[in-house]
């Protein structure tokens, strides 16, 4: 519903109407909230439609389809017995100038599955179901005899509406139930429907070369994966043959497999992105495909699509470019630790196959050459990861912090130009944008470095601007905390089926290519191009004519994915903080706002801490005593016990 309420915002000829909407189209129209003009009707300016959030408070806020700009606030009583999730049609008030826009429900259009993530706990005497993010009574229909057979602190999903329990989840003590909390809180599921699973091993576990005649043969190539040492799912592979300055870069070729309206497909559609915990991940297409016959493994023949890009022998800059469908066979799976030992110190005797050493060398050297170039345009923003390792159990027992490497970069910059060059082949497609920063968000960043020691000013650019702006803040030892600053400042990169370009990389021309197998735009742009390079106008057009609401729906899949991820760490920070409750640890102010929050370093690295009450400054390095966690909500809560002397920090928040 959301991709055609979007396509409706804009305009949509009547024509072009699926039946399975005409009837939301007319209730809209007897609500007046539709007009026409020739034989395209759209959605009335003084209306929006959107999905409705509902405040702790009971105020909501609705998320409007097809339109930019702040949120429209919802008083309690112009909710119109809407729940948290329902899309709703709503008319906007208009307020006196400087008041925040608003506006009222007229009609539920689509009820959201009102499940909510609850446990049970004992107050009074009786049994509540207690919402797990904020704590609220939620209403429970269930007898106080099956309530009392369920272990304390149950966590459950529960329909709210009808107060009804849908699953047991677990029970919240149990570390085990954070991934199940996580997902269920946004609708997340890893098990495949299974019409998606008998499809994915149809296709078998091996390609049959012969039965792909018309392909490029590359199989010749001495390919190589590089990714992080415990991947199952390889998208590309990479190979640069020096003699002829040719960069190959092989993706995985998941479109010969999942075509549209197929049953994997849909599933893949719905979810939009693979999600990441630190012991596995939530794949977007089944298993067999993803981690087996499309993943370019090693001494394994792989479809591919492949970009061979020619360099210029001195600059490295690329000259022209080709796209081939093809079969590779990649010769080794390398990790990044792998590559980087070798990239720094080359040894006859590495682990790495000597056939792959000097193509890796030769490509590490035009790729320093690459990234140079590319940053007198774009950005580069000191970014630090922090993985968190767990016990069999589940328990978090260390954080290790990571940041970008050569091995990292290498694999950057070719992924960067099989991305360039598959935005630069298409006029019309699904492209990821990124927009310049408003002028007042620059006055607003520049104010904001003011309060923290940096005078920097507007120069004659603004690329000019933000790299004097790092280069004080480098030298005053808080690079990172003002990197994230910048990237506030900024909008946050999208989808789009028009091209405007990716500010922070620099780049005019910009998409998604380099990973089919865990993000389904780069699977629609596979088959844009394939229909583009075979000239197959009609299929185009069909592709084509829905992207405007598939990239809105991509963009907030891809928001909410980043959310489940966040969701299942703070909850392992929130026990591990639990179990040494009393103890100090240093941390970072990084907002001094009611409530005042900081980052944590040491053994709770990267946990966010919920501050209690006094004066502090952003960026000021604490002590903090952990006072209190609820593993209900995740949250850790802490009190200043001491200032520690250097006022500001490089932190990696």
């Amino acid at each position: 519903m959301r991709e055609f309420l979007t396509t409706l915002a804009l305009g949509i000829k009547t024509k072009d109407i699926p039946r399975s909407f005409l009837a939301l189209v007319e209730t809209l129209r007897e609500k007046g909230a539709l007009q026409a003009k020739g034989e395209r009707i759209f959605l009335d300016l003084a209306f929006r439609v959107g999905v409705l959030d509902i405040s702790r408070e009971g105020v909501g806020f609705l998320e409007s389809f097809g339109s930019s700009g702040k949120d429209l606030l919802i008083q309690k009583s112009d909710l119109k017995g809407a729940f948290k999730g329902d899309v709703v049609l709503a008319r906007r008030v208009y307020s006196h100038k400087g008041g925040r826009p608003s506006a009222k429900v007229v009609e539920v259009l689509e009820k959201k599955n009102a499940i909510l993530v609850a446990y049970l706990d004992q107050h009074a005497g009786r049994i509540e179901a207690l919402d797990i993010k904020n704590g609220l009574s939620l209403p429970l229909n269930a007898s106080a005899k099956s309530l009392k057979a369920l272990p304390p602190q149950t966590v459950i999903r529960l329909d709210v509406r009808e107060g009804r329990i849908i699953e047991v989840l677990g029970v919240l003590s149990d570390p085990r139930v954070d991934e199940k909390i996580s997902l269920a809180l946004f609708n997340k599921s890893e098990p495949f429907p299974r019409e998606c699973e008998e499809q994915a091993e149809s296709f078998g576990r091996k390609v049959e070369a012969s039965m792909y005649p018309a392909r490029q043969d590359f199989r010749s190539l001495p390919f190589c994966t590089i990714d992080p040492i415990d991947a199952k799912d390889h998208d590309d592979a990479v190979y640069f043959d020096a003699k002829e300055s040719i960069l190959y870069v092989a993706i995985a070729d998941v479109s010969e497999y999942v075509t549209p309206h197929s049953p994997i497909d849909k599933e893949a559609r719905v979810r939009g992105f693979t999600i990441y915990l630190p012991h596995k991940s939530i794949p977007m297409l089944p298993r067999n495909l993803s981690e087996n016959i499309c993943s370019l493994k090693p001494q394994e023949d792989r479809l591919a699509y492949v970009w061979k890009i020619r360099l210029h022998k001195r600059t490295a800059l690329p000259l022209k470019a080709e796209l081939h469908e093809a079969i590779i066979r990649s010769k080794q799976k390398l990790s990044y630790e792998e590559v980087d030992e070798f990239l720094e110190e080359p040894k006859a005797n590495s682990t790495i196959l000597k056939e792959l050493q000097e193509p890796l060398l030769n490509l590490y050297a035009r790729t320093k050459k690459l990234r140079a170039k590319r940053l007198e345009r774009g950005y580069e923003f000191f970014n630090e990861e922090n993985r968190l390792l767990m016990d069999e159990n589940l328990n978090l027992i260390s954080i290790v912090s990571e940041k970008e490497t050569p091995s990292h970069s290498l694999i950057e910059e070719c992924m960067l130009l099989a991305n360039i060059y598959s935005a630069k082949h298409l006029e019309k497609g699904i492209f990821r944008v990124h927009e310049e920063p408003k002028l007042e968000k620059i006055e607003e960043l520049l104010w904001d470095l003011r309060s923290l020691g940096l005078e920097a000013k507007p120069k004659e650019t603004l690329h000019a601007t933000i790299a004097t702006i790092q280069k004080e803040a480098e030298a005053k030892g808080i690079r990172t905390e003002v990197d994230r600053m910048i990237i506030r400042s900024q909008a946050q990169a999208r989808y789009s089926h028009q091209k405007i370009g990716h500010f922070g990389l620099g780049f005019e021309e910009y998409s998604h290519f380099t990973s089919p197998i865990r993000r389904y735009s780069d699977l629609v742009l596979h088959r844009l191009l394939k229909a583009e390079l075979k000239g197959e106008k009609r299929k185009m057009e069909f592709y084509l004519d829905a992207l405007a609401p598939l990239c809105d729906s991509l963009s907030a899949l891809e928001r909410e994915s980043a959310r489940v991820e966040m969701d299942y760490k703070d909850r392992k920070y929130a026990r591990l903080a639990l179990e040494r409750l009393g103890e100090v640890v240093e941390a970072v102010v990084v907002d001094e706002e009611s409530p005042p929050l900081a980052r944590a370093e040491g053994f709770l690295k990267g946990a966010r801490i919920v501050l209690g009450k006094g004066l502090v400054e952003r960026l000021s390095r604490v002590r903090v005593r952990l006072m209190d966690v609820d593993v209900a909500s995740a949250k850790i809560y802490g009190k200043v016990v001491g200032i520690i002397k250097e006022k500001r920090v490089q932190t990696g928040v």
